[in-house]
């Protein structure tokens, strides 16, 4: 798998301030949609009891603890290893490791679920796990590919000043790859919420739940309502992204 160039993930200041505008905007249309139907659709008891407040609510929480707690399990993951890869003498170890991963992406996450259930059994560990691991690519590639992308005339520029390896690292390199680490997070929470909707298939919880008993059900109301907190969830932690991807990049980029 070829790494992304630079040029591709970085966005114009236009772009950026689209970026936490727009989110926000769609987010809104979505919550309208969903209040929409609450109000003038057919809610019958049996739809009722679908959406009961204290169902939704569990779940929500349950689909933001799933989101969190894998992709905090990312960050802590990829990151370290993307810094590992990108020192000398590690290039090939660099390519097995984006090419492993991208295979692993590329199976279904239903079917990655699946297999981390049949190790490990049912509950939200494994979700958390499969979800860490289906999404860990785009953490992983984004770290490569910022602490490549730094000018190599001012890390020696840092060298020449005294600093030492450790403090080009963190001094240098990393907040020159922020901007591009915080995109590659932003793409894997975004997969994590989504995906967490397969949680309740492993015992995991989640608004997959709801969107499961409207379709068994056959209550078209309760598998948009659900389908629509999944999207605004997705939405919001994308936003909330977005502001730190703006916010923590170094002043003057």
């Amino acid at each position: 798998m070829t790494l992304a160039t630079p040029s591709r993930i970085q966005k114009s200041p236009l772009a950026e301030r689209l970026d936490v505008i727009v989110t926000p905007v769609f987010a809104g249309l979505l919550a309208i949609i969903g209040i929409a139907v609450w109000l003038y659709s057919d809610i019958d008891d049996t739809t009722a009891a679908i959406l009961a407040p204290e169902k939704l609510q569990s779940q929500l929480i349950d689909t933001i603890v799933l989101g969190f707690a894998s992709s905090a399990l990312v960050i802590v993951v990829a990151i370290p290893i993307g810094i590992a890869v990108t020192r000398r003498g590690l290039p090939r170890l660099k390519n097995i490791l984006v090419d492993t991963l991208g295979l692993a992406q590329a199976l279904p996450a239903y079917g990655l679920i699946v297999i981390f259930f049949s190790f490990l059994g049912a509950g939200i560990n494994t979700v958390i796990l499969a979800l860490a691991t289906f999404s860990l690519l785009p953490v992983l590639r984004n770290t490569i590919v910022g602490l490549e992308q730094v000018d190599q005339a001012v890390i020696e520029a840092g060298r020449g000043m005294g600093y030492t390896k450790r403090q080009v690292l963190f001094e240098i390199e990393l907040p020159l790859a922020v901007p591009v680490i915080i995109a590659g997070i932003r793409t894997a929470i975004v997969i994590n919420i989504g995906m967490a909707a397969l949680a309740f298939l492993v015992g995991g919880g989640g608004l997959g739940e709801t969107i499961n008993s409207g379709l068994k059900l056959d209550r078209n109301p309760a598998i948009l309502i659900g389908a629509v907190l999944v999207a605004i969830l997705a939405l919001l932690f994308d936003f909330l992204s977005a502001i730190a991807q703006r916010y923590l990049k170094p002043k003057g980029m």
